[in-house]
């Protein structure tokens, strides 16, 4: 064989080498996302660690809360949140951020309590949460607002920075030292009030947006407004006729105490307004 043929196979072969010694390189290579890497719905970037602790704290989860994290990244809502004992899953459409989520999990040692799925947000069953540690646009959660209002009422969202249009947080907390992303706001999901209520001999009338209440209460041929009227989870407070109401709902039925002797009030939903 010729010398120069020897030397084209052989220059043939280190190349062929080479490619492949680039490639198993390049698959070797952990994956590093890059914050304000685009995704289906929204730019990746990540919640300092501070505030993640913040949102948590806030939200007072314990280990009989499941969390729940939406577009979850790197995971470390989900994994901060294992981390206190406490079951999360992270529903994230990109699969290299799901598997990264994973190996940070392993790596904090809290697999078994940080479970990570690939999928869509919006699709995603979040029935079962107690708690929901966002950080999205305000277009995204106005998109999922209506799954929110479907969870038991007392469920706890905490978000970082953006809010659902038209909803008023229960707490605002900023957290100092902090450049960036850094202000968490916490709702409390409402029960269901909004219709038409019979209250002993008087007919309470009610406006729902989100825990805020607007609405009347008409006894003996009068209609009083209400005022300081508020949903804190299943409890309801509002001040009608002079005397403050404060009441437990489930469901259909709320019952109560009210005015400066706190006697016992009941009432039942009649029909939606």
């Amino acid at each position: 064989m010729h010398a120069a043929s020897l030397t084209v196979r052989f220059a043939f072969a280190a190349a062929l080498l080479a490619a492949g010694t680039a490639a198993a390189q390049e698959k070797a290579k952990p994956y590093e996302p890059t914050i304000g890497q685009p995704g289906k719905d929204v730019v990746w970037v990540p919640t300092p660690d501070a505030l993640v602790e913040t949102m948590l704290d806030m939200a007072k989860v314990t280990p009989q809360d499941f969390v729940i994290d939406l577009g979850s990244g790197d995971g470390r809502n989900v994994i901060a949140a294992a981390k206190r004992g406490v079951r999360a899953l992270g529903v994230e459409y990109n699969d290299k951020m799901v598997e990264l989520a994973r190996q940070n999990a392993a790596r904090a040692g809290v697999s078994e309590l940080a479970r990570f799925e690939q999928g869509d947000m919006y699709a995603a069953d979040i029935s079962k949460a107690s708690v929901l540690a966002l950080f999205l646009l305000s277009e995204n959660l106005d998109k999922l607002a209506p799954k929110f209002l479907d969870l038991k009422p007392g469920s706890r969202i905490v978000l970082n920075y953006f809010l659902v249009s038209g909803w008023g947080p229960d707490r605002t907390e900023r957290i100092e030292q902090c450049d960036t992303w850094c202000t968490a706001h916490l709702y409390i999901v409402p029960a269901k009030v909004q219709g038409v209520w019979q209250l002993g001999d008087a007919t309470l009338t009610l406006r729902q947006d989100f825990q805020r209440l607007r609405g009347t209460l008409a006894v003996g041929g009068k209609s009083h407004d209400l005022t300081s009227a508020r949903m804190d989870g299943e409890r309801i407070l509002f001040t009608a006729n002079g005397a403050h109401y404060e009441g437990h709902v489930e469901g259909t039925a709320m019952t109560g105490v009210f005015g400066a002797k706190r006697e016992p009030f009941s009432a039942r939903w009649l029909r939606a307004n």
